[in-house]
């Protein structure tokens, strides 16, 4: 599937906002993909199909979450985490895409995981990143991007981590997990 094809069909899914969005996650998950060393053509499809479910009933999604999906603790931690996991499940029931790596970076592109591979970092960053993106904190992130992937992603753990615990907010222990792995791997170095 080239890129127009993915882009056309992903675009039907879509507000015309979220795929301004997907257009710079695209154009930033290349960029991170030749900077870093990932399949900048995985990288982009991965990118293209990262929000495919965002707007999907979320009945439907708790409903895939508990009837296909392993971990069901997605359940626990509010609706918008949601579309991550089911995006990676249509994504290759629907569309066709079975490339594990690719699935595996749309579902873990909002909560991150330990140990994540190059190209789970690029999607997870490029999403935090993309040109259209405006929050406090997102330009540092931004300007670590250019030179460490795993000092932004901390950098972006942290607002994020911050953010949902100023409001109150649950961590999914996902999340919390990968920064712990992430500094674990920085203080060994």
């Amino acid at each position: 599937m080239n890129k127009e094809q993915a882009l056309a069909i992903v675009k039907l899914h879509l507000t015309d906002h979220r795929f301004s969005h997907t257009l710079g996650v695209v154009e930033t998950s290349v960029d991170l993909a030749n900077r870093y060393g990932a399949d900048p053509e995985k990288a982009e499809l991965a990118a293209i199909f990262h929000d495919y479910a965002k707007f999907r009933d979320k009945e439907e999604m708790k409903k895939i979450v508990q009837e296909k999906l392993v971990d069901k603790s997605f359940l626990d931690y509010g609706d918008e985490l949601l579309h991550a996991p089911c995006g990676a499940y249509f994504v290759k029931d629907e569309v066709g895409i079975d490339d594990q790596e690719i699935l595996d970076a749309i579902y873990y592109h909002t909560t991150g995981r330990p140990n994540m591979t190059l190209l789970e970092k690029v999607i997870f960053l490029a999403d935090y990143i993309e040109p259209g993106r405006r929050f406090n904190g997102v330009n540092e992130v931004r300007e670590l991007a250019k030179v460490s992937l795993d000092n932004a992603i901390i950098q972006a753990l942290e607002n994020t981590i911050g953010f949902l615990m100023k409001r109150r907010h649950r961590v999914y222990p996902g999340t919390l997990a990968t920064y712990n792995q992430l500094i674990n791997t920085k203080k060994e170095k």
